[in-house]
């Protein structure tokens, strides 16, 4: 008789404070905790379009400093889910003020974990505002137990698909759609 056995491992970094950060896994690579955003964000196959992005609109060395930051990290598809022909006339040299202003409305700062945020929730009587480097808004409410919505300021959500995605320089949320600041 074949037996198969799956095996997880969970690997662990003890950090100055003796505290563990997991290091977790997004679009197939490792996110590791001692890694600033931009260093973690280039290994994922998932956010290849966000970082063309960052790097189009001369964010790199800005998502490289200290911060704290809490970035909402649009995956692939959620790009691909925009109305034809926006990624590639946002990625236009001639667009770079524009598509900077769309990525800072992903980014807020401070270091907003899961428990961070659920906390600001219940604190809020079930929302919870938070302001973005573009000077817009994003409302995060509950939707189910362990599940936050991020809404922008036209209506539209984006569900946090992977929570605490520790960096150096903050945490990262990956959301399941591009969030757009109010026109």
């Amino acid at each position: 008789m074949k037996r198969t056995f799956l095996t997880l491992a969970v690997i662990t970094m003890t950090l100055a404070d003796n505290s563990f950060a997991q290091t977790t896994v997004v679009g197939g690579e490792e996110m590791f905790p001692k890694k600033n955003i931009v260093e973690n964000a280039v290994n994922s196959e998932d956010h290849t379009t966000l970082v063309a992005a960052v790097q189009a609109a001369g964010l790199v060395d800005a998502l490289q400093t200290a911060g704290p930051f809490t970035v909402f990290a649009p995956v692939n598809d959620a790009f691909e889910n925009l109305p034809e022909g926006t990624v590639a006339t946002l990625l236009k040299p001639e667009n770079k003020e524009m598509l900077g202003s769309i990525l800072k409305y992903h980014v807020v700062s401070g270091n907003f974990t899961f428990d961070a945020i659920a906390k600001e929730i219940k604190k809020g009587g079930g929302k919870a505002t938070m302001t973005t480097l573009s000077g817009g808004t994003l409302t995060a409410s509950m939707n189910g137990a362990h599940n936050i919505v991020i809404t922008d300021e036209n209506g539209n959500s984006a569900n946090i698909s992977v929570y605490d995605v520790m960096q150096s320089n903050g945490v990262i949320h990956v959301i399941d759609s591009v969030v757009l600041p109010k026109s």
